[in-house]
């Protein structure tokens, strides 16, 4: 993997929050602006994988097998139906990695070393890490294995109480694990203007994580919900819907806050 490959690990213990969304067409976002990306699907759920219309059978090789070290990334990635934008898809043997590898000595940076034992990884400017919707096995090693973690904060009333246990966790994993993980940055999601207490959680979020927050809000937004089911990004699907040019502007962001943290 070369210095240039910036790896971020998409987390919330919370499911529903909008994360795969977020996963799939950030991804997109960056690849359409000329990105090559690459994203790694560690939900046993594999929903990043149908969303990129990934069928089951056709996942021969998987995010499974890099983390039991029987096969590298390059081995693993596939192509998907948007140019420059690969995947490791999931199988359901996720689900069975933390009893296989919970006695092993590098149980929590299996990803770790797969990325840096890889040339293969070096062929990405983004790698995007889709976790499952808890703080487990998987999401430690998307942690241990990232520059930096991009929390999807659904707009809804017990948003916060979600995000201080999932900050709680980038403090551990910082001390005992990858001291230079950062928080790249809180995106809220699943946005309605018309409701007062989505306001209210905006105003609460931005005023606790201060520029932490992205300026970008992703709205509740029916044709992005409407995409997974067609195998394709919303990107792909509805270009000039609000929530595809919402993710457009996240991708700016993103690369705006990368460059910052690459010349700090």
């Amino acid at each position: 993997m070369n210095s240039q490959t910036r790896i971020i690990t998409i987390a919330n213990q919370k499911g529903g929050v909008g994360k795969t969304t977020t996963a799939i067409n950030l991804a997109t976002a960056l690849a359409a602006i000329g990105e090559n990306v690459l994203i790694v699907d560690l939900d046993p759920q594999g929903n990043a994988s149908t969303g990129l219309g990934i069928d089951r059978k056709n996942r021969e090789i998987s995010s499974y097998d890099v983390l039991m070290q029987t096969a590298s990334v390059e081995e693993a990635a596939v192509s998907t139906a948007v140019p420059s934008l690969s995947l490791i898809p999931s199988t359901l043997d996720l689900l069975g990695v933390e009893m296989e590898i919970s006695n092993a000595a590098d149980r929590a940076t299996r990803l770790r070393k797969a990325f840096r034992g890889n040339t293969g990884s070096s062929a990405f400017s983004y790698i995007l890490i889709d976790c499952p919707p808890s703080l487990n096995l998987l999401t430690m090693n998307a942690m241990a294995a990232a520059d930096s973690v991009l929390v999807p904060l659904q707009c809804e009333f017990f948003a916060l109480e979600g995000l201080s246990q999932l900050l709680e966790t980038v403090n551990q994993v910082r001390t005992a694990l990858n001291p230079n993980l950062t928080i790249q940055g809180i995106v809220l999601t699943m946005y309605d203007g018309r409701n007062n207490l989505a306001t209210q959680v905006v105003d609460d979020v931005r005023s606790f994580m201060g520029d932490k927050v992205y300026r970008t809000v992703i709205p509740r937004n029916v044709r992005v919900s409407e995409a997974p089911s067609y195998g394709i990004p919303a990107i792909l699907y509805d270009l000039k819907c609000a929530g595809s040019q919402a993710y457009l502007q996240l991708a700016s962001e993103v690369i705006q806050r990368e460059r910052h943290l690459r010349a700090a």
